[in-house]
């Protein structure tokens, strides 16, 4: 999955935050939904401009992300 065909980051879309191209769509809000435990289908009929593919570009981005940042976890 390469996950920069389908996410973007514009200064001027949602303050700059990721989101799904051409929505308004934040990643950070996929991702919040599949930690609830939403599953992908109830998330597709909530935001019916999204796709599969995309659910999966946003896994794939916060992946990525992962392996490039360390965040502090409390002891």
């Amino acid at each position: 999955m390469n996950w920069r065909e389908r996410i973007t980051v514009d200064p001027l879309v949602c303050h700059g935050k990721a989101c799904i191209k051409g929505t308004r769509i934040m990643v950070s809000v996929i991702l919040d939904n599949l930690a609830e435990g939403i599953s992908e289908g109830e998330i597709l009929k909530s935001y019916p401009s999204l796709r599969s593919e995309d659910i999966k570009a946003a896994i794939s981005y916060a992946a990525e992300l992962s392996r490039e940042r360390l965040v502090s976890v409390p002891e």
